[in-house]
Protein backbone atom coordinates (compact mmCIF):
# COMPACT_ATOMS: atom_id res chain seq x y z
CA UNK A 1 0.00 0.00 0.00
CA UNK A 2 1.86 3.71 -1.15
CA UNK A 3 1.75 5.58 1.84
CA UNK A 4 0.17 9.33 1.65
CA UNK A 5 1.57 11.82 3.76
CA UNK A 6 -1.27 14.59 2.74
CA UNK A 7 -2.76 14.75 5.63
CA UNK A 8 0.65 15.24 8.16
CA UNK A 9 2.81 18.16 8.97
CA UNK A 10 6.49 16.80 7.26
CA UNK A 11 9.31 18.42 8.15
CA UNK A 12 12.66 17.76 6.05
CA UNK A 13 15.68 18.61 7.89
CA UNK A 14 20.04 18.38 6.90
CA UNK A 15 22.19 15.92 8.92
CA UNK A 16 23.88 19.11 10.22
CA UNK A 17 21.04 21.18 10.99
CA UNK A 18 19.92 18.05 13.45
CA UNK A 19 23.33 16.68 14.61
CA UNK A 20 26.31 19.08 15.78
CA UNK A 21 28.84 18.12 12.74
CA UNK A 22 31.40 20.76 12.97
CA UNK A 23 34.32 18.16 13.61
CA UNK A 24 33.67 15.91 10.86
CA UNK A 25 33.06 18.91 8.59
CA UNK A 26 36.70 20.56 9.40
CA UNK A 27 38.13 17.62 8.33
CA UNK A 28 35.94 18.09 4.68
CA UNK A 29 37.22 21.63 5.08
CA UNK A 30 40.90 20.68 5.58
CA UNK A 31 41.70 17.43 3.89
CA UNK A 32 38.75 16.71 1.67
CA UNK A 33 35.42 14.03 1.05
CA UNK A 34 37.86 10.93 1.02
CA UNK A 35 39.28 12.19 4.80
CA UNK A 36 35.91 13.07 5.39
CA UNK A 37 34.79 9.76 4.34
CA UNK A 38 37.47 7.69 6.48
CA UNK A 39 36.41 9.99 9.34
CA UNK A 40 32.60 9.17 9.41
CA UNK A 41 32.79 5.55 8.88
CA UNK A 42 35.88 5.28 11.06
CA UNK A 43 33.14 7.21 13.90
CA UNK A 44 30.29 6.18 12.75
CA UNK A 45 29.20 4.15 15.95
CA UNK A 46 30.23 7.28 17.86
CA UNK A 47 26.96 8.62 18.45
CA UNK A 48 26.66 12.51 17.39
CA UNK A 49 25.68 15.56 19.70
CA UNK A 50 22.43 17.08 19.14
CA UNK A 51 23.01 20.32 16.82
CA UNK A 52 20.58 23.42 16.82
CA UNK A 53 17.46 22.14 15.50
CA UNK A 54 17.36 18.91 17.33
CA UNK A 55 15.41 20.36 20.54
CA UNK A 56 12.69 21.51 17.37
CA UNK A 57 12.69 18.07 16.38
CA UNK A 58 12.52 16.30 19.36
CA UNK A 59 8.99 18.33 20.09
CA UNK A 60 7.54 17.97 16.86
CA UNK A 61 8.05 14.45 16.33
CA UNK A 62 6.76 14.52 20.32
CA UNK A 63 3.28 15.58 19.29
CA UNK A 64 2.99 12.04 17.55
CA UNK A 65 2.74 10.80 21.19
CA UNK A 66 2.49 7.04 20.91
CA UNK A 67 0.42 7.46 17.75
CA UNK A 68 2.93 5.64 15.83
CA UNK A 69 0.02 4.22 13.37
CA UNK A 70 -1.08 7.71 12.02
CA UNK A 71 1.28 10.05 13.00
CA UNK A 72 0.57 14.13 12.67
CA UNK A 73 3.90 15.04 11.97
CA UNK A 74 7.04 13.15 9.73
CA UNK A 75 10.41 14.33 10.08
CA UNK A 76 12.40 13.28 6.34
CA UNK A 77 16.35 13.79 7.02
CA UNK A 78 17.87 15.26 3.34
CA UNK A 79 21.71 14.73 3.53
CA UNK A 80 24.53 15.32 0.82
CA UNK A 81 26.30 12.82 2.89
CA UNK A 82 26.54 8.81 0.89
CA UNK A 83 24.68 6.29 1.84
CA UNK A 84 27.59 4.83 3.40
CA UNK A 85 29.00 8.02 5.80
CA UNK A 86 25.56 8.20 6.38
CA UNK A 87 25.35 5.11 8.25
CA UNK A 88 26.57 7.05 11.58
CA UNK A 89 23.52 9.58 11.06
CA UNK A 90 21.01 6.84 11.33
CA UNK A 91 22.88 5.53 14.13
CA UNK A 92 23.19 8.55 15.77
CA UNK A 93 19.01 8.53 15.20
CA UNK A 94 18.87 5.44 16.90
CA UNK A 95 20.87 6.68 19.47
CA UNK A 96 18.86 9.73 20.35
CA UNK A 97 15.06 7.83 20.34
CA UNK A 98 14.09 9.88 17.03
CA UNK A 99 11.24 8.25 15.08
CA UNK A 100 12.89 9.39 11.97
CA UNK A 101 12.95 6.29 9.24
CA UNK A 102 13.15 8.05 5.99
CA UNK A 103 15.94 9.94 4.30
CA UNK A 104 17.70 10.78 0.94
CA UNK A 105 21.41 10.65 0.91
CA UNK A 106 22.77 12.58 -2.33
CA UNK A 107 26.85 12.35 -2.08
CA UNK A 108 27.32 15.81 -2.45
CA UNK A 109 24.17 16.72 -4.65
CA UNK A 110 21.91 19.52 -3.97
CA UNK A 111 18.77 17.58 -1.88
CA UNK A 112 16.19 20.14 -2.36
CA UNK A 113 14.90 18.26 -5.77
CA UNK A 114 13.58 15.44 -2.70
CA UNK A 115 11.21 18.30 -0.88
CA UNK A 116 8.66 17.87 -3.42
CA UNK A 117 8.69 14.23 -3.98
CA UNK A 118 8.31 13.95 0.31
CA UNK A 119 5.83 16.41 0.00
CA UNK A 120 7.60 18.63 2.78
CA UNK A 121 5.84 21.81 4.46
CA UNK A 122 8.90 22.89 5.86
CA UNK A 123 12.96 22.25 4.93
CA UNK A 124 15.53 23.24 7.16
CA UNK A 125 19.55 23.41 6.16
CA UNK A 126 22.70 24.89 7.13
CA UNK A 127 23.66 24.49 3.56
CA UNK A 128 22.66 28.15 2.23
CA UNK A 129 22.61 27.19 -1.30
CA UNK A 130 20.25 24.29 -0.84
CA UNK A 131 17.92 27.00 1.22
CA UNK A 132 17.48 29.90 -1.88
CA UNK A 133 17.38 26.21 -4.52
CA UNK A 134 14.04 25.30 -2.36
CA UNK A 135 12.54 28.66 -1.75
CA UNK A 136 13.34 29.48 -5.42
CA UNK A 137 10.99 26.37 -6.30
CA UNK A 138 8.59 27.64 -4.16
CA UNK A 139 8.91 25.81 -0.86
CA UNK A 140 9.42 26.79 2.97
CA UNK A 141 13.19 27.01 3.61
CA UNK A 142 15.64 28.02 6.03
CA UNK A 143 19.13 27.98 6.78
CA UNK A 144 19.85 27.09 10.49
CA UNK A 145 22.46 29.63 11.89
CA UNK A 146 25.16 28.98 14.94
CA UNK A 147 22.41 29.91 17.92
CA UNK A 148 22.73 29.79 21.64
CA UNK A 149 19.46 27.39 22.02
CA UNK A 150 18.49 28.08 25.62
CA UNK A 151 16.62 25.09 28.20
CA UNK A 152 13.38 25.20 27.05
CA UNK A 153 11.38 23.25 29.68
CA UNK A 154 8.17 23.38 28.30
CA UNK A 155 6.44 20.61 26.09
CA UNK A 156 4.65 23.05 24.25
CA UNK A 157 6.07 23.81 20.74
CA UNK A 158 6.60 27.42 19.99
CA UNK A 159 7.37 29.09 17.01
CA UNK A 160 7.92 32.37 16.27
CA UNK A 161 8.16 34.18 12.53
CA UNK A 162 8.42 37.75 10.60
CA UNK A 163 5.75 39.08 8.77
CA UNK A 164 6.88 40.26 5.34
CA UNK A 165 8.62 37.62 3.20
CA UNK A 166 8.06 35.03 5.78
CA UNK A 167 4.62 34.57 6.36
CA UNK A 168 3.68 37.40 3.92
CA UNK A 169 5.12 38.38 0.27
CA UNK A 170 7.59 41.17 0.34
CA UNK A 171 5.31 43.78 -1.49
CA UNK A 172 4.98 46.28 1.42
CA UNK A 173 8.74 45.90 2.34
CA UNK A 174 9.59 46.84 -1.14
CA UNK A 175 7.98 50.17 -0.38
CA UNK A 176 9.68 50.40 2.30
CA UNK A 177 12.79 49.91 1.19
CA UNK A 178 12.50 51.84 -2.17
CA UNK A 179 10.66 54.87 -0.71
CA UNK A 180 10.60 54.76 3.20
CA UNK A 181 9.12 54.46 6.58
CA UNK A 182 6.32 57.17 5.45
CA UNK A 183 5.30 55.89 1.77
CA UNK A 184 5.17 52.47 3.58
CA UNK A 185 3.00 53.53 6.61
CA UNK A 186 0.35 55.23 3.71
CA UNK A 187 0.70 52.48 1.59
CA UNK A 188 -0.45 50.07 4.40
CA UNK A 189 -3.45 52.51 5.36
CA UNK A 190 -4.48 52.79 2.37
CA UNK A 191 -4.76 49.15 1.94
CA UNK A 192 -5.71 47.82 5.60
CA UNK A 193 -8.56 46.22 3.96
CA UNK A 194 -6.55 44.61 1.23
CA UNK A 195 -4.74 41.41 2.16
CA UNK A 196 -1.41 40.32 1.62
CA UNK A 197 -0.31 37.87 -0.74
CA UNK A 198 1.15 34.67 1.16
CA UNK A 199 5.17 34.40 1.70
CA UNK A 200 6.97 31.04 1.90
CA UNK A 201 5.96 30.25 4.98
CA UNK A 202 1.87 30.47 4.79
CA UNK A 203 1.39 26.76 4.25
CA UNK A 204 3.99 25.86 6.96
CA UNK A 205 1.63 28.08 9.07
CA UNK A 206 -1.63 26.38 7.66
CA UNK A 207 -0.14 23.05 8.75
CA UNK A 208 0.52 23.93 12.45
CA UNK A 209 -3.16 25.56 12.29
CA UNK A 210 -4.48 22.77 11.23
CA UNK A 211 -2.13 20.47 13.98
CA UNK A 212 -4.01 22.90 16.66
CA UNK A 213 -7.55 23.17 14.98
CA UNK A 214 -7.20 19.35 16.81
CA UNK A 215 -7.32 20.78 20.15
CA UNK A 216 -9.15 23.18 22.51
CA UNK A 217 -6.90 26.84 22.06
CA UNK A 218 -5.93 26.53 26.14
CA UNK A 219 -4.97 22.94 25.19
CA UNK A 220 -2.95 23.26 22.46
CA UNK A 221 0.43 21.86 22.31
CA UNK A 222 1.81 24.41 19.68
CA UNK A 223 1.55 27.71 20.14
CA UNK A 224 2.32 30.09 17.51
CA UNK A 225 3.61 33.96 17.58
CA UNK A 226 4.16 36.79 14.88
CA UNK A 227 6.98 39.19 16.08
CA UNK A 228 7.36 42.00 13.49
CA UNK A 229 9.48 45.11 12.98
CA UNK A 230 5.99 46.60 11.88
CA UNK A 231 3.80 48.56 13.88
CA UNK A 232 0.85 50.72 14.16
CA UNK A 233 -0.81 52.04 11.99
CA UNK A 234 0.57 48.65 9.61
CA UNK A 235 -0.82 46.44 12.15
CA UNK A 236 -4.21 46.78 10.72
CA UNK A 237 -3.82 44.93 7.46
CA UNK A 238 -1.85 41.91 8.83
CA UNK A 239 -4.56 41.31 11.20
CA UNK A 240 -6.88 41.31 8.67
CA UNK A 241 -4.72 39.02 6.06
CA UNK A 242 -5.01 36.59 9.14
CA UNK A 243 -7.91 36.63 9.47
CA UNK A 244 -8.95 36.50 5.91
CA UNK A 245 -6.84 33.63 5.21
CA UNK A 246 -8.38 31.51 8.78
CA UNK A 247 -5.34 31.10 10.54
CA UNK A 248 -4.69 31.67 13.64
CA UNK A 249 -1.79 33.14 15.82
CA UNK A 250 -1.31 33.02 19.39
CA UNK A 251 0.85 35.93 19.62
CA UNK A 252 1.39 39.17 17.65
CA UNK A 253 4.08 41.53 18.87
CA UNK A 254 4.35 45.02 16.33
CA UNK A 255 7.75 46.42 17.99
CA UNK A 256 8.31 49.25 15.51
CA UNK A 257 11.95 48.42 14.67
CA UNK A 258 12.81 47.09 18.15
CA UNK A 259 15.31 44.27 18.57
CA UNK A 260 13.69 40.57 18.44
CA UNK A 261 16.23 38.57 20.67
CA UNK A 262 14.35 40.13 23.95
CA UNK A 263 11.15 38.96 22.92
CA UNK A 264 11.68 35.79 21.61
CA UNK A 265 13.41 34.90 24.79
CA UNK A 266 10.47 36.03 26.66
CA UNK A 267 8.05 34.05 24.44
CA UNK A 268 10.18 30.71 24.32
CA UNK A 269 10.62 30.16 20.85
CA UNK A 270 11.81 26.81 19.97
CA UNK A 271 13.10 27.95 16.57
CA UNK A 272 12.37 31.91 14.98
CA UNK A 273 12.15 32.88 11.08
CA UNK A 274 13.10 36.02 9.67
CA UNK A 275 14.36 37.29 6.30
CA UNK A 276 16.89 39.69 7.68
CA UNK A 277 20.19 39.09 8.70
CA UNK A 278 19.89 41.78 11.92
CA UNK A 279 16.77 40.36 13.21
CA UNK A 280 18.60 37.16 12.78
CA UNK A 281 21.73 38.18 14.20
CA UNK A 282 19.54 39.55 17.47
CA UNK A 283 17.26 36.52 17.90
CA UNK A 284 20.24 33.66 17.19
CA UNK A 285 21.43 34.61 20.58
CA UNK A 286 18.40 33.58 22.44
CA UNK A 287 16.45 30.88 20.28
CA UNK A 288 17.31 28.86 17.06
CA UNK A 289 16.84 30.74 14.37
CA UNK A 290 16.34 30.11 10.64
CA UNK A 291 18.01 32.75 8.12
CA UNK A 292 14.84 32.85 5.14
CA UNK A 293 16.37 34.42 1.92
CA UNK A 294 13.57 35.92 0.14
CA UNK A 295 12.31 38.83 -0.83
CA UNK A 296 14.04 42.30 -1.09
CA UNK A 297 15.85 42.36 1.70
CA UNK A 298 18.14 39.91 0.23
CA UNK A 299 18.52 40.52 -3.20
Amino acid sequence: MAVNFDEKLVVAISSRALFDLDESHAVFEREGVDAYCAYQIEHENTPLQPGTAFPLVRKLLALNGNNLENPKVEVILLSRNSADTGLRVFNSIKHHNLNITRASFTRGESTHKYIPAFGADLFLSSNPEDVQQALAAGHAAATILPSTVELNTSEQLRIAFDGDAVLFSDESERIFKQQGLKAFSANESAAANTPLMGGPFKGFLAALHAIQAEYPSEQSPIRTALITARAAPAHERVIRTLREWNIRIDEALFLGGMDKGAFLKAFGADIFFDDQKTHCDSAREHVATGHVPHGVANE
